[in-house]
C-alpha cells in the first residue's frame, strides 16, 4: 500500500520525459523527507531555504536537486545524524532502501549528508526511466549551515504528503536576499540562480537587507567590509554581474531542470532581458 501511495503521486506529475520522471521521483522523496523531519525536533533548530524550498512551498516552476537549511542561530555542535536516521526509517516504510553518507566535518560550518536509493525504480511503474537506459540512483544532498548569517525571517508551512507535517521555512524576502548573495558571490555562473531571479522579480518580493548584509559580510568579495546595502547598491552590482555573463551557457545549465513545455522561453535569455528585470527589484 505504501509504494502505491508513491506511485499515485508520481502519476500525478504527468511526466513527458525520463529526466522529468527522475526529477519527479526526487521531489516526491524530498517531500517525504521534509514530512519525516517535521516529526522530529529538527525545525526547532533549523529553517528550510533554497530552490527546493521555493518550489515546494512558493510555486517555483523548476525542479531542484538539493535540500538546503540554515540553523536559527549558530551551533557548532549541531549534528544531522539523529534527524537523518528518522528520515531513513520513515522512507523505508514506503519502499525505499536508503544509504546514508555523512560528509559533515566538525571544523566546517556546513553539515552535509547524502541520501541514496537504487531500489525504488525497480518497484515503481515508470514510463521513461529505465526503458532505454538503466535507472539511476535517487541522490539527494542535505546541507545545514550551522553558522548562518543573522537577520533571517521565517514562517511555518505545511506539507500534506505522505502525511501532514509542519516545516519552518525562510520567508520570501529572506530567500530573495540569499539568492542575491549567491548571484553576486558565487564563484561560477549557475543558471538556476538566474532562473530563480526571474521568478523573484515577477512576484513583487522585497529584499531582507539585514540578512543580505550579514551574508555579504560573512562570505564573498565584501567579506568583513562595512558596506551599506540598499536597493541602489543591489541594482548597481546586479547590473555589473549581468553584463559579464555568457547567457547561452547559463540557460543551458538550467535546461534540464525545466519542463519541456517551458524550455522555449529559455531562448529569450539575454543581457537585455535580465537588465529589464533588475528594474523590477523592490526596495
Amino acid at each position: 500500500m505504501s509504494i502505491k501511495l508513491v506511485q499515485n503521486r508520481l502519476d500525478s506529475y504527468n511526466c513527458k520525459s525520463s529526466i522529468e520522471e527522475e526529477h519527479a521521483i526526487r521531489e516526491i522523496t524530498q517531500e517525504m523527507a521534509l514530512a519525516a523531519l517535521g516529526r522530529t525536533d529538527f525545525f526547532k533548530h533549523a529553517m528550510f531555504q533554497g530552490g527546493t524550498c521555493l518550489r515546494i512551498f512558493y510555486g517555483l516552476n523548476r525542479f531542484s536537486e538539493d535540500m538546503d537549511f540554515i540553523l536559527k542561530g549558530t551551533n557548532k555542535d549541531f549534528t544531522l545524524q539523529p534527524h537523518i536516521q528518522a528520515v531513513s526509517d520513515e522512507l523505508k516504510a514506503y519502499g525505499y532502501d536508503i544509504e546514508i553518507t555523512d560528509r559533515s566535518k566538525a571544523d566546517i560550518a556546513v553539515r552535509k549528508v547524502f541520501l541514496k536509493d537504487d531500489s525504488l525504480g525497480q518497484v515503481l511503474q515508470l514510463q521513461y526511466v529505465g526503458k532505454s537506459e538503466p535507472s539511476k540512483k535517487i541522490r539527494i544532498k542535505l546541507e545545514v549551515d550551522a553558522n548562518p548569517p543573522l537577520g533571517s525571517g521565517m514562517e511555518i508551512k505545511y506539507v500534506d504528503f505522505p502525511f501532514v507535517s509542519s516545516v519552518t521555512v525562510q520567508d520570501k524576502p529572506s530567500l530573495f536576499a540569499g539568492k542575491i548573495h549567491a548571484l553576486l558571490c558565487r564563484e561560477y555562473v549557475k543558471g538556476r540562480d538566474w532562473y530563480d531571479f526571474l521568478w523573484y522579480t515577477s512576484q513583487d518580493i522585497g529584499i531582507n537587507y539585514d540578512f543580505l548584509s550579514s551574508a555579504l559580510r560573512q562570505h564573498g568579495p565584501w567579506q568583513d567590509e562595512d558596506i551599506h546595502v540598499d536597493l541602489r547598491w543591489c541594482v548597481k552590482h546586479l547590473e555589473n554581474k549581468i553584463g559579464s555573463i555568457d547567457w547561452v551557457a547559463a540557460r543551458e545549465d538550467v535546461r534540464r531542470f525545466v519542463r519541456i513545455t517551458e524550455q522555449p522561453s529559455l531562448g529569450l535569455w539575454s543581457r537585455e532581458l535580465f537588465l529589464s528585470q533588475v528594474r523590477k527589484v523592490k526596495g
